[in-house]
């Protein structure tokens, strides 16, 4: 079990900033599930992969704007293969301007928005492309000039409601304790390490002691999706980068993500992505060249 304890990130903020601005060039490849208590606000330039937040999967193209709210699981957004130009991370602690900044009348808008973000949000549109750009112009500016942005960010953020997702709808609950945050972090960790193989809901639940009725209850409290579905959708999710990324049978991809059964994983792929997945490869094919 120690092999996939969750990673507790501990991040300091930049010298003489109340937060971190951090550009990777060569893409950052961390792709284990982690939390930690500071806000995330990730922007992607370019390339498609991976958006796994909570128990949302999904896969993004054109590039990706996501906030992450505090103590919300998730895991890298980019690898070798993402094929993005660059990729900013930007992060901060609900308080980093002051215990009660955000209760004054005029932050009103943007409390809302950090609140909202305990769940998710993904940005698409033109609110993707425009804070893309505010975003890197944040490199070269003064600690002084950031805060400004990011103020003006999150405000923009919280007003963009056409162009914003929120990755899990019906709630994420994490508990408090450390003993969950471990608990479902390693659960997270071990589906991805074995989605490929069957996995069986006695294994699982006995690698976290817990016997089944209870591990899916407890499951199903914390994801608000059964274990079966949280399994299924990485698996096809999985299936949709392949499809992306990899010249081979749309078979090949079914059985390296996990699926033993040809015509169900059709079935299933077209209920989740509402196309085929011939349609769904000549698609993102036209729309990345």
């Amino acid at each position: 079990m120690k092999s996939n304890l969750p990673t507790l990130k501990i991040i300091e903020p930049s010298f003489g900033s109340s937060f971190t601005l951090t550009k990777y060039n060569i893409n950052y490849n961390s792709h284990f599930w982690h939390y930690h208590p500071e806000i995330e606000l990730i922007f992607v330039n370019g390339g498609a992969g991976k958006r796994q937040v909570g128990s949302h999967i999904s896969y993004y193209t054109n590039g990706d704007l996501t906030l992450i709210g505090s103590n919300l699981p998730h895991c890298g957004f980019t690898d070798e293969l993402t094929g993005n130009k660059n990729e900013i991370v930007i992060q901060m602690k609900p308080d980093f301007l002051g215990e009660h900044f955000f209760d004054i009348p005029e932050m009103v808008n943007i409390k809302n928005l950090l609140q909202q973000a305990k769940s998710g949000i993904t940005f698409g549109g033109k609110t993707k492309r425009k804070i893309g750009k505010k975003i890197e112009k944040m490199e070269n500016q003064t600690p002084f000039e950031r805060l400004l942005s990011i103020i003006e960010i999150f405000n923009y953020l919280e007003l963009a409601t056409e162009d914003a997702t929120v990755l899990n709808a019906e709630g994420f609950r994490m508990e408090m304790h450390v003993q969950d945050n471990e608990r479902i972090n390693f659960i997270f960790n071990y589906v991805k390490d074995n989605f490929k193989e069957h996995i069986k809901l006695e294994e699982i639940a006995e690698k976290v002691s817990m016997t089944v009725p209870s591990f899916c209850r407890y499951f199903k409290k914390i994801t608000h999706k059964t274990f079966t579905k949280f399994v299924n959708d990485y698996r096809l999710v999985h299936a949709c980068k392949l499809l992306a990324e990899k010249p081979i049978s749309i078979s090949a991809i079914a059985f390296e993500s996990g699926f033993n059964n040809f015509s169900h994983f059709n079935k299933t792929f077209k209920e989740f992505t509402g196309k085929n997945a011939s349609e769904y490869r000549h698609e993102l094919k036209s729309f990345l060249e």
